[in-house]
């Protein structure tokens, strides 16, 4: 015909139009297309809702829209063809356009129109603009299909709608919809994110056939929802009820279990995704990072990871946050600096990095990643600002800490943060200052907020303060005093000397009291040897079938050890044995230069070895006498301080210039002897020192310490 040059009607056009849409036949469509624009100017409505349809099939948009800007008129169809290519093809901004000119032309839209908006209104989080479009065709007596009824579902869901979400369910119960497995997976989805689970989970008992997508949005929802053990629960029903897992369920288990530390049957999971393929999926696999992180297997979660062939953002910022939580943190900063290289950090990353900075004071470092922050965009980005200022305070940099907390939006846990910071540094009169400027800014105190204020008090000799404080608590803010406020008080009465008040405060406790305020307890009894009440305080931590913590253990061990009861410490050693109970080596880190540098304590494998212990007893000969280098007890010395900070205190002296402070962190508790001679040498040197141990920080300067010698006076003078 097209070489004859004969005349081609419009029905021929059609019909040849629709078989090439139907064959797919895109090469033919595109000759057939040509032949049309030659011989028409204009396009008639049937022919341009032909070449709509089928361009649209096609995914081929730029010529759907020039077929509808060449249509001679255009109806309802014309208008759902194209609004429906968009939504498909995912111009959503192009899709609403559209829409809002049909709206514009006076053409109705119909139960054709609706979902495709709908859908596109979800993809670009304009989801009010969604739920409008829903009433409007409620109101309009179009009947939804299931897909719109479950995008209008996840809708409520996102806006966090809990009384519109109900009245959708309601409007999806009263017609066939109730029938559809889909929407009451839909439905339980909604209900868990509202956190309402007797709606959830009567959604769920009345599904007749449950496919693993239910049980999947049970499982996941206790799990998101800090319920791990409901959700273990309902995964022993699915098991029970021979339903396959798929990755998304098993990830959701993988993750109960961390929350519970239940290894057994992570393992067991693990094994199962291996067997069955679903190992492959990432987002198994950061699941089992995290399970072998908090069940301190993290050389296993470093397998896993290492074998994820594409690591997405959340596989390195689970093992970054898996290094910090088991005690590597300067594995973790390599980590962060691996992933920058391949990866966008996000903020969750950022957060987990500099948890570890503050962790072992690597300032330098912390301040890198402050700058790369702010370069990205990720400065004021969630918990990023409070995490800024928490690594601030732990590096000892409360002048910076100060800058930051009046840079950003202040919650509760901003100013709890600062508190903290005081507290640790003994300062009970900036705390409380603290406190009265957050009371004035209308935030209102929580649980942590009086723990970091009694701490500091305690710190500082304040008793009055700290139990008036205790007291308000109650009274003022109606917070119920747990068990860490009740430590903080026998702690408090402690370290004043007042041991026999702390003792009658334990007995009269409501509640009973745990390892912590058995301890606080001891600590004072140890400070000022009092035997009698301090073997009593003994006698009740070891009783305690809970008390396996390092933390304790060295506190008997200390307490034993300066009463001259050696048989006591060798006997708690054999019982830390025996309950497997492990003493980390003592290690301290300090930056120099922008690197960290480890020191364990007896290490003789750093480079500078010899020019440190030059240094070292430099220091012994000028000080007098050997009690700081060989009269060590090296029972005692072994579990409650290690001496590591000498090491990392000899290496900064080298490498830094003179005058320039040397910051120091440590994992275990300081002793006295450490104590001293860091005194001593920051006298002799004139430089400021800082030590952050697991109690406090001291801040070393012309011989004196910022903690005014607390724990350590009764020892100098006796």
């Amino acid at each position: 015909m097209k070489e004859l040059k004969t005349m081609v009607d419009e029905e021929t056009f059609i019909l040849l139009i629709d078989l090439c849409e139907r064959m797919r036949a895109e090469r033919y469509a595109s000759q057939v297309y040509d032949l049309i624009t030659d011989s028409s100017t204009l396009l008639s409505l049937r022919t341009g809702n032909s070449l709509l349809s089928m361009f649209v099939r096609f995914r081929d948009l730029g010529n759907a829209w020039y077929v509808f800007g060449k249509m001679s008129e255009r109806d309802l169809f014309s208008w759902n063809v194209l609004i429906g290519g968009y939504c498909k093809g995912g111009c959503f901004d192009e899709c609403l356009g559209l829409y809002d000119r049909m709206l514009w032309a006076g053409v109705r839209p119909d139960v054709y129109t609706f979902p495709s908006v709908l859908r596109t209104c979800g993809r670009v989080k304009d989801l009010g603009r969604g739920l409008r479009l829903f009433r409007e065709m409620i109101e309009s007596f179009f009947v939804p299909d299931l897909m719109t009824m479950t995008s209008v579902i996840s809708a409520c869901e996102f806006t966090g709608d809990e009384r519109l979400g109900k009245t959708v369910h309601g409007y999806a119960a009263k017609h066939v919809f109730r029938k559809d497995v889909s929407i009451d997976n839909a439905l339980i989805q909604m209900y868990s994110r509202f956190g309402a689970w007797e709606e959830a989970e009567r959604v769920f008992s009345t599904i007749r056939t449950k496919d693993v997508v239910s049980w999947t949005a049970m499982i996941s929802g206790y799990e998101k929802n800090g319920l791990p053990e409901k959700a273990i629960e309902v995964y022993k029903n699915m098991k029970m009820e021979n339903v396959a897992l798929d990755e998304i369920t098993i990830a959701s288990v993988i993750s109960a279990c961390a929350s519970l530390g239940l290894l057994d049957m992570g393992v067991e999971l693990h094994k199962y995704a291996k067997r069955t393929g679903l190992l492959s999926y990432v987002i198994v696999t950061n699941a089992l990072i995290d399970l072998y992180s908090k069940c301190k297997l993290i050389d296993k979660a470093l397998e896993v990871f290492q074998r994820i062939p594409d690591k997405n953002v959340i596989s390195w910022s689970s093992i970054i946050l898996g290094l910090h939580i088991n005690n590597r943190s300067v594995q973790a900063i390599y980590f962060f600096r691996k992933m920058k290289v391949r990866l966008i950090p996000n903020s969750i990353t950022l957060i987990s990095v500099l948890s570890a900075c503050g962790k072992i004071g690597a300032l330098m470092t912390g301040k890198e990643i402050h700058a790369y922050a702010l370069r990205t965009g990720l400065g004021f980005d969630g918990f990023v600002p409070n995490a800024l200022l928490d690594m601030y305070v732990k590096c000892g940099k409360m002048k910076t800490a100060w800058k930051q907390f009046n840079s950003i939006e202040k919650d509760i846990a901003s100013w709890n943060t600062m508190l903290t910071g005081y507290a640790q540094r003994g300062n009970g009169p900036g705390a409380i200052d603290l406190f009265n400027k957050m009371v004035k800014s209308d935030v209102k105190p929580d649980p942590v907020t009086f723990i970091s204020l009694l701490c500091a008090c305690g710190r500082s000799g304040m008793v009055e303060n700290g139990l008036e404080y205790f007291r308000i608590m109650a009274e003022n803010y109606y917070i119920v005093p747990n068990l860490k406020h009740y430590a903080c008080v026998v702690d408090l009465l402690g370290r004043s000397g007042k041991l026999e008040e702390a003792h009658a405060f334990i007995i009269s406790m409501p509640i009973q009291p745990d390892q912590a305020i058995w301890g606080a307890l001891l600590n004072a009894c140890r400070i000022y040897r009092n035997v009698e009440l301090g073997e009593l305080a003994a006698r009740n931590l070891i009783n305690m079938n809970e008390s396996e913590s390092l933390r304790y253990y060295t506190l008997l061990c200390n307490f034993y050890a300066e009463i001259g009861k050696w048989d006591e410490v060798a006997r708690l050693k054999i019982l830390m044995t025996e309950k497997g109970v492990t003493v980390d080596p003592g290690c301290s880190w300090v930056e120099v230069k922008g690197k960290i540098h480890a020191f364990l304590t007896g290490d003789q494998t750093h480079p500078q070895e010899k020019e440190i212990n030059a240094v070292l007893d430099g220091f012994y000969s000028k000080i007098g006498f050997d009690v700081f280098k060989n009269n060590i007890d090296a029972s005692k010395a072994d579990i409650l301080c290690g001496h590591s900070e000498r090491l990392a205190i000899g290496f900064g002296l080298i490498n830094t210039a003179p005058g320039m402070p040397i910051r120091v962190t440590k994992n275990l508790y300081m002793c006295q002897n450490c104590h001293n001679m860091v005194k001593f040498i920051s006298k002799v040197v004139r430089r400021e020192i800082a030590v952050r141990d697991t109690e406090c920080f001291h801040l070393f300067k012309d011989g004196l310490c910022s903690c005014g010698d607390a724990g350590y006076k009764l020892r100098i003078l006796s």
